[in-house]
């Protein structure tokens, strides 16, 4: 993977260094029955579905595009996997059926921004609204309870002590690394994404790209719909993954990434999924007001956009070096 930018991991060291000064017990970890619980950990798991979902991001982002329908891609994906287990389908039919539409959601959002040529935000915007009507005709606007301890397994459960969502996550992260860093398929991405039209002079399919960009965001909006049902062992069409998507595109620029398309940061956006989530944690355990915790993870979020921007950047360097000696 490319070098990320220093930023996204600075911001995160230092919301780490408050939480070391000012929170007891925010870094205490203890094993209970062969699991690890503690603070850090709940981070990791609660990042797991931003991880997920801004690693398909990335990639769309990397092409000038943008996803907007992966939260409805999630309430879908938990609400056919829930309702073919209450149907008494096995878990392994279950899931590839809930992955099979999360992929072919992902492919018609593709087919519509390289074929029909709509723009991006226009042709996801259908499906964000559609998909989860599509849910919540599906779940009847009833929340689908399931008691299948496999399927509780991949949001509750752990392997080798870590969260079952972290392992996935990881797993999956480093399915896409192998793909797009030891392929082709990265370059392929930069490229449109860079240049749409000299990548097609070049003998690229950039139509094909985008379709692939956006079928690998819908399958791991997918995955994470698999956890968010798993998590809570019910199907909540109404509210499974609702923001997910503001979310997965703030970790995706956040770790470095341009909205303008070109080079990706696979690891920056794990980064960014973990400041999301780290400082979500930070103003809970801090008791800030309710009311005001969006406007502090929103402030934040701006500043460390601004430490990234290469103007702000010259722009602050000028005036360090007009102070007077």
């Amino acid at each position: 993977m490319k070098r990320m930018p220093l930023w996204p991991l600075a911001a995160l060291g230092l919301i780490l260094l408050f939480n070391l000064a000012f929170t007891p017990g925010f870094f205490h970890i203890e094993v209970k029955d062969g699991r690890l619980f503690g603070s850090v950990i709940d981070i990791l798991k609660h990042a797991s579905p931003v991880m997920l979902t801004g690693i398909g991001m990335a990639l769309v982002i990397a092409t000038g595009g943008v996803d907007l329908s992966v939260g409805a891609v999630v309430a879908i994906a938990g609400a056919v996997a829930a309702m073919l287990i209450t149907h008494g389908h096995s878990l392994g039919a279950s899931f590839a059926a809930a992955l099979g539409l999360a992929l072919v959601a992902g492919v018609w959002n593709g087919a519509l921004v390289a074929w029909l040529d709509i723009q991006p935000i226009v042709a996801t915007l259908v499906l964000m609204v559609a998909g989860r009507g599509m849910a919540l005709m599906l779940t009847g606007g009833q929340h689908v309870r399931f008691s299948n301890r496999w399927f509780a397994f991949v949001g509750g459960g752990s392997v080798l002590g870590l969260p079952t969502p972290v392992v996935i996550a990881a797993a999956v992260l480093g399915a896409t690394a192998l793909l797009t860093r030891r392929t082709a398929m990265g370059l392929f991405v930069e490229s449109v994404g860079n240049n749409p039209t000299a990548s097609r002079y070049a003998g690229i399919n950039e139509k094909l790209v985008k379709v692939f960009v956006y079928a690998a965001s819908g399958f791991c909006a997918g995955i994470a719909g698999l956890i968010a049902a798993a998590d809570i062992k019910e199907a909540d069409a109404s509210s499974a993954g609702l923001y997910l998507e503001l979310d997965a595109i703030l970790a995706v620029v956040i770790g470095g990434t341009a909205l303008t398309g070109g080079r990706f940061y696979l690891l920056g956006t794990i980064v960014g999924a973990l400041i999301i989530q780290t400082l979500t944690t930070t103003i809970l355990t801090r008791n800030v007001p309710v009311n005001m915790t969006l406007v502090v993870k929103g402030a934040v979020v701006i500043i460390v956009c601004l430490l990234q921007s290469p103007k702000f950047q010259s722009q602050v360097s000028r005036l360090w070096r007009r102070q007077p000696a």
